[in-house]
């Protein structure tokens, strides 16, 4: 059972760990303007550092070394050493660094230990129903930008 709930939970770690990159046009002639968005929903794998905004246990963080101190010099909330796979990923696609959805409202809207399902971690990291119902304020704030 236990071995069965942990495929589970990956197989819906790495469909909802997939990047959503959203293509919006607007014409405005004659020039048309592409807008490119990576949004991200993960646990720490995927992390940049909303687990430096909630109130957590350092159980949940990564603001402090050896967290960072590769590729930022300093602790970034990432749980790596350095960039993670999203940083790459924006890299190669052209796009800056992920930031993070706390306090700012941008694009990560995951954070460490986070869970698929809301009774885990209760409380103590940002569960999949709550990225999603970031992903939401983040969407309705973009339709009303021009």
């Amino acid at each position: 059972m236990t071995r069965l709930r942990l495929l589970v939970i990956c197989f819906l770690e790495i469909i909802f760990s997939c990047l959503l990159i959203t293509g919006h046009t607007r014409s405005s002639p004659p020039l048309l303007e592409k807008h490119v968005a990576l949004f991200i929903f993960s646990d720490s794998l995927f992390d940049a550092g909303n687990n430096n905004y909630i109130n957590t246990t350092t159980n949940f963080q990564a603001n402090f070394l050896p967290y960072g101190e590769t590729f930022f010099k300093y602790p970034t909330g990432r749980f790596s050493d350095g960039r993670i796979i999203p940083d790459f990923i924006a890299e190669f696609s052209g796009l800056p660094l992920i930031p993070t959805f706390l306090p700012s409202t941008n694009q990560e809207l995951h954070m460490g230990g986070a869970d698929a399902l809301t009774e885990t971690h209760q409380g103590l990291v940002i569960d999949l129903q709550t990225q999603l119902s970031n992903f939401k304020i983040v969407e309705e704030q973009l339709k009303k930008k021009p």
